[in-house]
């Protein structure tokens, strides 16, 4: 199993992920291109050449050629206009879903355009089949999503991390004036991600850029990176010029075969007697809410007199033990706790969405495995449920 690190140095744009991961996965750039030209007008085709930032050499990514429209999308402060024949996210779908591309990458490409899109539904208030993209541009963005995409196809069962995220400063330029820094769809894609403030204005993480990131690194930034054996380094410089640092992105890939990690947790344990089936199940919910519990089972066991009762099972962060133990008191009718620190060990593990799908992907030595959200399974039948699960998963 591989482990992508991404460096945020300079920030992150769409651009610069799709340079870096092909400087670290040179093998990929046939077939990223081909599905990057793939989705492209007549006269336009896909750029890949050899750039400095300061000091450190890298590659850059972008758009070669004059399509109706062009936009100068990547100089990673760029101005947020499009043109809504070929910006609304329908138009972007279509045209996705019609071109003769490699296995998965419509999937994952349609997959971080549509986070794009649920953004902008709710800024804007409107269906998403309603949106027009006003925070990233049009040829060139929809190249990056599409290469982005094939990048992430082509690496099914890589586990991705992020640094920190360089906040920026001021005001960005779009289609409904003056904004502030993270543009709103970027803050939105990106909450519960750290950020970090380097001293450097501007905008420093795109919305393109950050969706590529939720999809990847899913919605808690990816946790800490583990540790492992580096293999292969990439660099993805953005064209603006910052003062005092290098303006890249970059990727550390690592060999995580033996990606499994230990970890201590408390396990909270008692019985219970004297609760209705719903009052039980009511708790159940309220503690598998409480922060810092992991997990919660219900088993039932027989006790003195024949009696049968239910036993709790938590699983708790060590820090949070105190405070699970005083909720359970509250939630429940037991008069008694008992208390465990236990090792356990787990397999590295990433939330991400197709479609409307979330789904759970679990790295393991015979390949990943990949299981969708029950409560994202939507149909009239069980069969359409089904269908869907079976289509989120392949």
């Amino acid at each position: 199993m591989l482990h992508i690190q991404l460096d945020a140095v300079g920030g992150i744009a769409g651009d610069m992920f799709v340079a870096a991961l092909l400087d670290a996965f040179p093998d990929l750039r046939d077939r990223v291109l081909a599905d990057a030209r793939a989705v492209l007008p007549a006269g336009c085709e896909p750029r890949l050449n050899e750039t400095h930032s300061g000091p450190l050499r890298g590659l850059g990514f972008g758009l070669a050629g004059e399509p109706h429209h062009h936009h100068d999308h990547h100089d990673h402060g760029h101005d947020h206009h499009h043109d809504h024949g070929t910006g609304s996210f329908l138009d972007m779908v279509a045209r996705i879903r019609a071109a003769q591309l490699g296995d998965g990458t419509a999937d994952q490409a349609i997959a971080i355009l549509t986070l794009i899109a649920e953004v902008e539904a709710a800024i804007h208030q409107v269906p998403i089949e309603a949106v027009h993209f006003h925070e990233i541009a049009d040829w060139d963005s929809l190249l990056d999503v599409v290469a982005a995409g094939s990048i992430a196809a082509a690496l099914p069962g890589a586990r991705w991390t992020v640094s920190p995220l360089p906040r920026g400063g001021g005001l960005v330029k779009t289609q409904h004036g003056l904004l502030p820094v993270p543009a709103p769809a970027t803050a939105a894609l990106l909450t519960g991600f750290v950020w970090r403030d380097d001293g450097v204005g501007g905008e420093r993480v795109t919305p393109t850029g950050a969706a590529i990131l939720r999809h990847l690194v899913g919605a808690d930034g990816g946790g800490a990176p583990l540790p492992g054996r580096l293999i292969a380094t990439g660099t993805g410089s953005g064209t603006r010029t910052l003062p005092g640092i290098p303006n890249v992105l970059r990727a550390l890939v690592f060999d995580g075969a033996d990606a499994a990690t230990q970890e201590q947790i408390t396990v909270v344990s008692f019985e219970i007697d004297d609760m209705t089936a719903e009052e039980i199940a009511v708790a159940a919910d309220r503690l598998r809410a409480v922060e810092g519990v992991l997990d919660l089972t219900i088993g039932q066991v027989q006790g003195k007199k024949g009696r049968l009762m239910q036993s709790f099972r938590l699983l708790v962060r060590p820090d949070r033990a105190d405070a699970v133990a005083d909720r359970c008191f509250l939630e429940t009718s037991t008069i008694g706790l008992r208390l465990a620190d236990e090792r356990r060990t787990v397999l590295p593990r990433r939330q991400s969405k197709i479609g409307a799908v979330g789904i759970k992907t679990v790295e393991r030595s015979q390949g990943p495995s990949v299981k969708a959200e029950s409560d994202d399974l939507t149909g009239d039948s069980l069969e359409a449920r089904r269908r869907l699960k079976r289509q989120a998963e392949s």
